[in-house]
């Protein structure tokens, strides 16, 4: 870890000789968001690539080449510790909450794998919970890359009840009514006064936790157009070629708390119930 940090410093000092100090660090702050989605973007280079090469007659189906795909990248960031064990712990719970909502989902009838393969269960190709799993490690590693705070940070109980209605809602709005616009609210109630702190450089900026919620949803909402475009899953009524209903980015903003709530259940070192008892970030 302390080589990467060590190779960032000196990407950032060579950017800010050559370009302009606000160019500069945008481009550092897209340079670092690139390395903490390496996982889901590698996963993305997959789906893409299956896409363009695969053949119907060939002896491995599509789907368990990517399952493949997603074991080999998985041990493959733990063994050149681009992830941690601690990460790969929240790792496996999103995987595990992704998949079941993944056998719920296709069951309900939301979408659909069209493809076939061996390693699959109700529909659903196993590979798919490291789609989910690849939100879990982005959100742990850009919390590392980004050395981010989030203060003043709810109490931790009230985060876990929005994230186990959030979670159920995605279930249960197929029976009852859907309750989403007031789980919107809430996210913006709960986390509208916490402030993402990041680091680029030896410098620390901010955004409020929901702006940075939905730009992480906008970017989803991209990958799972590429999802569809390559035929992966197909959501009911749609076809390959159709465009993802934007209502799929609010689903995201939605599942990203879900995902961050998750990787608190194992870490909370950057969480903050007030300012003043931040770091300070002039300490080394």
């Amino acid at each position: 870890m302390s080589t990467t940090r060590s190779l960032e410093r000196r990407l950032g000092d060579a950017l800010r000789a050559r370009l302009p100090f606000a160019l500069a660090e945008l481009v550092m702050f897209g340079a670092k968001q690139a390395w903490a989605c390496l996982f889901g973007g590698l996963l993305l280079v997959g789906l893409v690539l299956s896409d363009v090469i695969w053949q119907p007659d060939w002896a491995l189906a599509r789907y368990d080449a990517l399952l493949i795909y997603a074991i080999a990248l998985q041990l493959g960031f733990l063994a050149l510790r681009l992830e941690t064990w601690a990460e790969a712990k929240v790792i496996v719970l999103f995987h595990l909450t992704g998949t079941a909502m993944e056998l719920f989902k296709v069951q309900a009838g939301s979408w659909a794998y069209p493809g076939d393969g061996i390693m699959m269960i109700g529909g659903v190709p196993l590979f798919s919970g490291f789609m989910y799993a690849s939100v879990g490690s982005y959100i742990a590693r850009v919390i590392r890359i980004f050395q981010m705070t989030f203060a003043p940070y709810p109490p931790f109980w009230m985060t876990m009840v929005l994230a186990v209605a959030i979670y159920v809602n995605f279930f249960a709005h197929h029976f009852v009514p859907d309750i989403r616009v007031a789980l919107f609210a809430a996210t913006v109630l709960l986390f509208g006064l916490t402030r993402l702190s990041f680091v680029i450089g030896n410098n620390t900026y901010w955004m409020p936790m929901p702006l940075a919620a939905f730009f992480a949803a906008f970017f989803l909402w991209v990958a799972e157009v590429v999802g569809t475009r390559t035929a992966t899953w197909i959501y009911a009524g749609t076809a390959r070629d159709d465009w993802v209903s934007f209502a799929k980015m609010g689903s995201w903003y939605l599942l990203l708390y879900v995902a961050f709530v998750t990787v608190t259940v194992v870490s909370r070192g950057a969480l903050y119930r007030r300012r003043e008892d931040l770091p300070d970030p002039d300490a080394d």
